[in-house]
């Protein structure tokens, strides 16, 4: 069972059937929309991600209101173990540091509370904004994944592979 852990200005709690509403109306946001995309019902896909038994959820708050989602798993293989972490905000959050303070903390519980060494993001190679916050955490770009995911459009876009070792953590 996943726990609640504290940042420096968010909270990040363990997501439930009741958060489904709200995280849909943030993933059905175009800025949001546009990166994580999601079909025709929203609701059906959040509530289908909060069921994945290989991905934890966590609601991201911030002054007492749900302002996005940050999800992580793991690669269990002892010889390849690491974890992965995704995040989306509110736009109406962007720009505050949320996303730095989010992925930052959860990193610090991978890390210090269930022994990962190494965590990986990958963000589209043109989410600048999302490579500086990043970045700001201390992960570093690894190289550029070619036609990577399928956009919006239909076409495939780069990726850029990130990764964070625990003596790099800020």
């Amino acid at each position: 069972m996943a726990k609640t852990l504290y940042g420096t200005h968010v909270v990040l709690r363990p997501a439930t059937k009741d958060d489904i509403p709200a995280l849909a109306r943030i993933r059905a946001t175009p800025e949001v929309r546009a990166t994580w995309r999601g079909g025709d019902d929203l609701v059906a896909v959040v509530a289908d991600d909060l069921g994945d038994p290989d991905v934890t959820t966590l609601v991201i708050e911030y002054a007492g209101r749900t302002t996005g989602a940050i999800q992580w798993g793991a690669e269990q293989d002892p010889d390849y173990r690491h974890a992965n972490i995704d995040i989306y905000l509110d736009p109406a959050v962007h720009g505050r540091g949320l996303g730095t303070d989010a992925v930052r903390t959860l990193a610090r519980h991978l890390i210090t509370d269930l022994g990962h060494h190494r965590i990986v993001i990958d963000p589209a190679a043109d989410n600048a904004a999302a490579i500086r916050c990043y970045a700001k955490v201390g992960f570093r770009p690894v190289g550029i994944m070619r036609d990577y995911e399928r956009g919006p459009d239909d076409t495939w876009h780069d990726g850029l592979l990130m990764d964070l070792l625990a003596n790099d953590l800020d």
